[in-house]
């Protein structure tokens, strides 16, 4: 069969010269050769039928290194067969550039070849025209595609990853600046979701060849310097591994023996990282032990333990516990022989096999499914827990960000009440934890006990500790837990609510504010006719009512201009307050209980019974100024940005204000302060010192006051110190 196979795809090829011909027909004989061992005849045809279409479509095309272009899909076709892809994964591949860069359509492959076929292809090939956004937004929406298609079906990932490895192959023909910029995006995002696919052997290419073309000089010595400290170790390598072998026979287990090598790229990482020389990443030697099975590995673990000593704290479980990925293996470092350090890795034949292939392992050990399900189920799991974010992304490169920080995971292992295990890449929080066992515990956490101790929510989660949530029922997520959550799906759980909170708070803002303003104008919001509002809308180009009241509270639309417009044609007439009086151009009631959309300005942090002015800020809504703020005249300058304020009658909650005060410089002295500021029910938020010397401490002291009554409450206490020697309250 590929004999006749081949000989009838030669005939197709487009004139070019002897050379050329040779080069793509060598890549047809060697896909053949590799399909015939495991596909039948008709999946075989459907691959060549695949090939002579492709090179039809591209025939004109070529590469920059001068061959036919469908020499580069061939190659990525190769890639797939020799982890055994299905007939339509490798036509996909053989396909996978003629909806980017040829006149066929996805229909088209429908039916020549099949939907699935087309699919395939078509979640690989990057959006045609994406118009005025930067390289890096189009990017983003490119891999954010990708991703959607994978949740289909896993073989779109497969084939990008071998089209990219074959892309930086043969990358040298490049510019350096897009080598550099192609290599750090296969750094970013391709090499970490082969690792994340469990495809280590896939990643480890990608890894090395991205670092020789970004930076070549560095990989170049360090390849000289790698070389020559090899043949240095070469006696102690076969020192070691002749001791475990020995050590192994005596105990009758057949186990094999390797050395590892170290991955260049990994190298160069930990000296960046550590700042060290190679002479210290290079004088770990590393050794690699294949068992028959678990059971071995442990008892082989314990052998290696009696024959080194281990080093404490550098052993790592991970068949009890794998990695994300699915990884399994033990990893320990021991001191070996004239004080140099060994690290073992000890796993089954059948983790080394997964641990290489991953993801790929569904097609590659199609005949042992139980030994793949783990890899497919873990790889699903990532997936839906992508669709869940990229759904509430608010654009393509917020996705992308909550990609990268799920895709660099350094696990911790942590357990609910129940006992179930969660995963949390290293540096997690209690928040990160809540939102990975459910949203809306995430959503209504307030505290968390670790081991039966209360603990704050910023704290940092440590392998084996035991995590019971504390939630109370109006809770809502706070938006300085986006400092300290790394989770891409605590991340994306916040800001989605934030958004929804926001918005409601927003459209009750905004409706105050027209109305505000419609009432200046002696005229009410519901005596405005539906058309008109229908009109007005349709004009601005906003879907609803709601909508358009929501821009108004996060100022991104101006009260008074959409009054205006409301009221154009209308038939102006005097409206009676509730209190019976006619309006006047009343000012907006702050009443401290508007959420996010109402701020207090931070340079002059304004309390109830300041004078106060409002000022617009497009996107977040009304920032709150003290009138005799050192800002006021340049908000005064924006005549369209700003608005009357005064504070309510029912004005409520604690506000943040600054005092600064100089103290005796006498031990205690600030617990003093801080526990007459509690005493006086109010809360220290953050204190500095400004200044200091052996006599006298200057400090200044963010606190909470409900109003300008309670804060000088709170100061007249403080003055009654005898530490206490001046006080100010802070404008800046």
């Amino acid at each position: 069969m590929p004999t006749l196979t081949v000989s009838k795809t030669v005939h197709l090829l487009p004139p070019l010269n002897q050379h050329l011909q040779n080069v793509e027909a060598e890549h047809v004989e060697r896909l053949c050769n590799i399909l015939t061992g495991y596909l039948n005849a008709e999946q075989i045809a459907q691959c060549v039928r695949a090939y002579e279409f492709g090179a039809a479509a591209h025939v004109g095309q070529f590469r920059k290194s001068g061959e036919p272009y469908i020499c580069h899909p061939l190659a990525v076709a190769i890639s797939l067969a020799e982890i055994r892809m299905d007939a339509d994964g490798i036509t996909a591949a053989i396909l996978h550039d003629v909806i980017e860069d040829t006149g066929v359509s996805k229909q088209e492959l429908t039916e020549k070849f099949n939907a699935e076929v087309a699919e395939l292809v078509d979640g690989v090939t990057k959006l045609s025209k994406i118009e005025n956004q930067s390289h890096a937004e189009a990017q983003a929406e490119n891999v954010r595609k990708m991703f959607l298609a994978m949740a289909k079906d896993l073989r779109v990932i497969i084939v990008k990853l071998a089209d990219r490895l074959h892309n930086m192959k043969t990358l040298d023909v490049m510019a350096p600046p897009k080598k550099r910029r192609i290599a750090r995006e296969t750094l970013d995002i391709y090499a970490p979701i082969a690792n994340r696919l469990g495809m280590s052997n896939i990643r480890h290419k990608l890894e090395a060849l991205s670092f020789e073309a970004m930076y070549p000089f560095r990989c170049a010595v360090l390849n000289s310097a790698i070389k020559k400290a090899r043949g240095n170790r070469r006696k102690m390598i076969d020192t070691i591994e002749s001791t475990i072998r020995a050590r192994l026979k005596e105990a009758a287990f057949p186990c094999d023996v390797a050395g590892r090598e170290k991955n260049i790229y990994s190298i160069y990482k930990k000296m960046v990282k550590k700042k060290i020389p190679l002479a210290d990443v290079f004088d770990v030697y590393a050794f690699r032990i294949y068992c028959d099975d678990v059971d071995a590995c442990y008892r082989v673990l314990g052998m290696m333990h009696n024959l080194y000593k281990p080093i404490p704290g550098r052993f790592k479980d991970y068949i009890a516990m794998p990695k994300e990925n699915g990884y399994q293996s033990l990893h320990s470092i021991l001191m070996g022989p004239y004080g140099v350090p060994i690290e073992i890795q000890i796993r089954t034949y059948e983790m080394h096999r997964m641990s290489e292939s991953g993801i790929a392992a569904h097609w590659l050990y199609k005949s042992e499914p139980d030994k793949n399900r783990n890899f497919q189920a873990l790889a699903n799991e990532w997936l839906k827990d992508l669709l869940e974010i990229q759904k509430s992304a608010g654009d393509s490169l917020e996705f992308i960000d909550n990609l990268k920080v799920d895709l660099f995971p350094q696990e911790v292992f942590v357990f609910t009440p129940n006992g179930a295990i969660i995963q949390l890449p290293r540096g997690s929080t209690i928040v990160d934890f809540a939102y990975a066992v459910h949203t809306d515990l995430g959503n209504a956490c307030v505290a968390a006990r670790i081991d039966k101790q209360l603990i704050p929510l910023q704290t940092e989660l440590e392998s084996g500790a035991t995590v019971e949530i504390i939630t109370a029922e109006h809770a809502r997520p706070n938006p300085l837990w986006l400092n300290y959550v790394i989770t891409a799906r605590a991340r994306t759980a916040i800001r989605n609510r934030l958004k929804h909170i926001e918005g409601q708070e927003a459209l009750s803002l905004g409706r105050r504010l027209l109305e505000n303003e419609l009432l200046a104008m002696n005229v009410q919001l519901a005596q405005i006719s539906d058309e008109k509002i229908v009109t007005l809308l349709k004009v601005m180009g906003i879907k609803s009512l709601d909508k358009l009241l929501e821009d108004i509270g996060l100022g991104n639309k101006m009260p008074f201009l959409v009054a205006k417009q409301l009221t154009q044609d209308d038939v102006q007439t005097h409206v009676k307050l509730d209190d019976g009086t006619e309006n006047k151009n009343r000012p907006l009631m702050i009443k401290g209980t508007e959420g996010m959309v109402v701020t207090m300005a931070k340079c002059c942090r304004p309390i109830p019974g300041d004078s106060i002015i409002g000022f617009f800020n497009p996107g977040k809504g009304i920032v709150v100024h003290q009138h005799d703020c050192r800002n006021h005249a340049m908000i005064k300058k924006k005549q369209n940005n700003w608005l009357d304020v005064e504070w309510g009658e029912d004005a409520k909650g604690d506000f943040v204000t600054e005092i600064r005060m100089e103290i005796l410089n006498q031990r205690g002295a600030l617990a003093t302060i801080a526990s007459t500021i509690s005493a006086s029910d109010s809360n220290i938020e953050n204190v500095t010192v400004v200044d200091q010397d052996a006599q006298t401490c200057t400090d200044s002291i963010l606190l909470t006051a409900r109003n300008r009554v309670h804060l000088a409450q709170i100061i007249r206490r403080l003055k009654e110190l005898s530490i206490v020697l001046k006080i100010t309250r802070v404008k800046r």
